[in-house]
């Protein structure tokens, strides 16, 4: 089974608990997302990717993109239909961008607006690229697998499903987290100890996150105080 399915689709029995918190203090943001939206966001992206774009297991998707709740269902999402998630463009069968982003070298480039609303891009993007939000939008709120993802498909750059899974479940419980957590974090996903850190282990403890971008340090007692976060990563005071 893929990454998706052996880490996150197992929390959809308890579907209406929050699964992300994103702030962000550059733009005085707040966005969560319950499990079950989030499951919704990542189904419509993976049959986007499998029925529009032809993405199926082992294809390379190459995700360069801020921790952000709209990277979360793009990543889970290219999860659930197999892909190789890949942190290079070149090559890549789909590249996933932010509005100022750039990927020279992919067969389709997908723009994600990054905005806090989830609102589609203002303007059509530059050079043939698509609008993820609008053009995913449409799809279904439940994926179906044609077929299962085998643990040894690569997953992320070299790593395998098996690899990120064990990998995940070993490293909530060196960080200490539990179910019950409130995880607050400042990692960057675009390297495999960040993603295991900062995302796929909190999803393997079934806890909840919340992610800081551009965290203003002046905030940071009140963020704590107001989410009742209970574990820390990569913050600093």
């Amino acid at each position: 089974m893929s990454v998706t399915a052996r880490l996150f689709t197992p929390l959809l029995t308890s579907a209406a608990r929050p699964l992300i918190t994103h702030y962000d203090d550059a733009v005085g943001s707040r966005v969560e997302l319950s499990r079950a939206t989030t499951a919704n966001w990542a189904a419509k992206t993976a049959n986007w990717l499998r029925d529009e774009l032809d993405v199926e297991t082992g294809s390379p998707v190459s995700v360069e993109l801020p921790a952000h709740w709209q990277t979360l269902g793009v990543l889970l999402g290219a999860w659930w239909c197999g892909a190789q998630v890949r942190t290079r463009a070149e090559g890549a069968l789909v590249a996933f961008v932010g509005p100022e982003g750039e990927a020279a070298g992919a067969d389709t480039v997908a723009v994600v607006g990054l905005d806090p609303m989830g609102r589609g891009l203002s303007t059509p993007p530059a050079g043939g690229g698509l609008d993820y939000l609008t053009e995913s939008r449409i799809f279904g709120d439940d994926f179906v697998a044609y077929e299962q993802v085998p643990g040894d498909s690569p997953a992320f750059n070299e790593s395998t499903v098996d690899d990120l899974v064990q990998l995940a479940s070993k490293r909530a419980g060196e960080l200490g987290i539990g179910a019950d957590d409130r995880v607050l974090s400042t990692l960057d996903w675009s390297t495999q100890d960040g993603l295991v850190d900062g995302l796929l282990a909190v999803l393997a403890a079934g806890a909840a996150l919340v992610q800081c971008s551009n965290l203003d340090p002046e905030l940071l007692d009140k963020r704590r105080a107001t989410e009742r976060t209970t574990v820390e990563l990569g913050v600093r005071p």
